[in-house]
C-alpha cells in the first residue's frame, strides 16, 4: 500500500521512466510538450532511408553524416557531439538499424539530441537541483515494514549502497519506512551539489536520465563511480519487483521486456555520462576524492 501511495505522490516523476528515442528533424517530427528529463516522445519507426552512416569534424566538434546528409537535431541544429567516441557511439546506433528505424532503441541520440536543443531551457545549475531531489524519493531509501522477509532483503542488499555512497561523500543518507520519505540533511545536499558541479552540462544529463530510470540517485552515483555494473544496478532498482516475482512467478515476456529495456536505457545513460567526462576528471574523480 505504501509503494501505490508514493507511486501517486509522485506520479509526475514516474513519468520519467518512459523510454524515449532519438530524432532526426529534416525527417522526423518536431517535439512534443517536454518534461524535465525525458524531452522528446519517440516518433513512430520508419523506413531505413540510408545506406552509410560515418563521422567527420567540423568546427564545432564531430558531425555524423546518413550518406550525404547530416544529421540535425528536432530543433533543426547541426548535430554535433564534443568527443569522438561519443560520435562513434551515436553513429553506430544509427548504423545497427535493419530495414526500420527503431527510433526508440537509440539512446545516446537522444541524449545528444536534448543536450544539443536543450528544450527545457535548463541551465547546470537547474540540472544539478534536478538531479539531487531524486534523493527525497531514492529507491532505496524506501523501506517497508512487512513482509520480514523483504524487510531483511531491503536490508542485506541495500545497507550496503547506503554505507558506501556515506563513506565515499563523507555524507549521511537516511532510510525510512514512513510514506514521507527520509530526511535529507542539509549538508549531504550541498556535498553532493558541489560534487555534481564538477560535471559538464551534458554529462548532468545523463546523470539525471539514469536517475529517473534507476529512480535513485545513490545507485546512479554507484555506477559513474564504477562501484556497481549496469545489471546490479538495475537489480538493486528493482528489488521489491523481483522479490514479488519469485514469490508469485513471472508473467511471460513482460517483466523480462521490462527488465531488458531498463538495462539498455541505464548502460546508455552511463556510456553517455563517461563519454562526455573528460577522461582526466573522471580519473580524478575515482582516485582523489
Amino acid at each position: 500500500m505504501w509503494r501505490s501511495c508514493l507511486r501517486l505522490r509522485d506520479g509526475g516523476r514516474r513519468l520519467l521512466n518512459r523510454p524515449a528515442g532519438g530524432l532526426c528533424a529534416s525527417m522526423s517530427p518536431g517535439p512534443t510538450i517536454p518534461s524535465p528529463a525525458r524531452a522528446y516522445a519517440p516518433p513512430t519507426e520508419r523506413k531505413r532511408f540510408y545506406q552509410n552512416v560515418s563521422i567527420t569534424q567540423g568546427e564545432g566538434g564531430f558531425e555524423i553524416n546518413l550518406d550525404q546528409r547530416k544529421l540535425k537535431t528536432p530543433q533543426a541544429k547541426l548535430f554535433t557531439v564534443p568527443s569522438e567516441a561519443l560520435a562513434i557511439a551515436v553513429a553506430t546506433e544509427w548504423d545497427s538499424q535493419q530495414d526500420t528505424i527503431k527510433y526508440y532503441t537509440m539512446h545516446l541520440t537522444t541524449l545528444c539530441n536534448t543536450s544539443l536543443d536543450n528544450p527545457t531551457q535548463r541551465n547546470k545549475d537547474q540540472l544539478i537541483r534536478a538531479a539531487v531531489k531524486f534523493l527525497d524519493t531514492d529507491t532505496i531509501c524506501y523501506r517497508v515494514e512487512e513482509p520480514e522477509t523483504l524487510v531483511e532483503l531491503q536490508r542485506n542488499e541495500w545497507d550496503p549502497i547506503i554505507e558506501w555512497a556515506e563513506k565515499r561523500y563523507s555524507v549521511e543518507i537516511n532510510s525510512s519506512t514512513s510514506i514521507m520519505g527520509p530526511s535529507v540533511p542539509t549538508k549531504t545536499r550541498e556535498v553532493l551539489v558541489s560534487h555534481l558541479a564538477s560535471y559538464n552540462t551534458w554529462a548532468l544529463q545523463g546523470i539525471e536520465f539514469v536517475a529517473a530510470q534507476l529512480k535513485s540517485l545513490v545507485l546512479t552515483l554507484g555506477l559513474i563511480d564504477l562501484h556497481l555494473t549496469v545489471e546490479q544496478a538495475v537489480l538493486l532498482s528493482r528489488l521489491e519487483e523481483e522479490y514479488q516475482i519469485q514469490k508469485w512467478g513471472n508473467i511471460e515476456w513482460a517483466h523480462d521486456y521490462e527488465l531488458q529495456e531498463l538495462r539498455a536505457r541505464t548502460a546508455a545513460g552511463t556510456l553517455f555520462i563517461h563519454l562526455c567526462s573528460e577522461s582526466t576528471t573522471v580519473k580524478h574523480k575515482l582516485l582523489n576524492e
